[in-house]
């Protein structure tokens, strides 16, 4: 269909019931892999890069269950107690570029991660080089080879550290990122020209609940003090439609 006819002059009312936002959902998904506890997210939109993200975790050894809807979404249920295969391969992730998504939670809790370049891609033809310098800052040591971030500790870490990152350029993947790996960070990190989306905000609120010190999400600066594990969490709204 190429035109949309619309004929206005009549008053409306009435109600419609909304999935939950897909930009919210998927970094949430991978904050699952950050706890050894449950988590559970409510109104999730039934939608294909939400499926993809799904398999992409449980193939980590995520386990994942979809319980009842809720709204217009799912409720899913997640628990990652679990990573056996800290890895994101390109089959799974050539059509989504929300999988650099997974590089940040994998660092922090694993130490290391085999992570496609979205689509495949080259290493210029998206903004992955700003998570790579920002990851770099906290202290991982990433490499890319043959499309894959091959990503792992620097001599002498056992985890992440804090660390004060100012992006070249506001990118929301690339602050999700750092918040995740850096809830699980030793020290203080300072998020500087962070993206502001509501997003962000749902991201922080979720990582709260799981035991997550975050300050300043939704403004440009965002503070995390990072802690030793986080526990389990759930979204009260889930991943909100903004």
């Amino acid at each position: 269909m190429d035109t949309l006819l619309i004929r206005g002059g009549r008053s409306l009312n009435g109600e419609v019931s909304i999935a939950g936002a897909k930009n919210a959902a998927l970094p949430e998904i991978c904050a699952a892999l950050l706890s050894a506890e449950p988590i559970k997210l409510v109104n999730v939109p039934s939608l294909k890069d939400v499926s993809t993200m799904l398999k992409l975790v449980t193939n980590m050894g995520v386990k994942a269950q979809i319980g009842e809807d809720q709204g217009a979404g799912k409720t899913l249920f997640l628990d990652a107690s679990s990573i056996n295969n800290p890895q994101a391969p390109y089959e799974l992730v050539k059509t989504m570029r929300a999988s650099v998504l997974a590089l940040g939670p994998l660092l922090a809790r694993c130490g290391h991660a085999k992570v496609s370049l979205p689509g495949g891609c080259a290493i210029g033809s998206r903004p992955v080089d700003q998570h790579l310098k920002g990851l770099h800052a906290m202290g991982a040591r990433i490499s890319v080879e043959h499309g894959y971030m091959i990503a792992s500790l620097a001599p002498g870490l056992d985890r992440l550290h804090g660390a004060r990152i100012a992006t070249d350029m506001v990118t929301v993947t690339g602050t999700e990122n750092f918040m995740m790996a850096a809830a699980l960070a030793k020290g203080e990190t300072v998020l500087e020209n962070a993206a502001q989306e509501p997003e962000i905000s749902d991201l922080a609120e979720l990582l709260i609940a799981m035991g997550a010190k975050i300050e300043g999400h939704g403004t440009s600066q965002i503070h995390i003090q990072g802690v030793e594990s986080l526990g389990g969490g759930r979204t009260q709204s889930g991943c909100r439609s903004h």
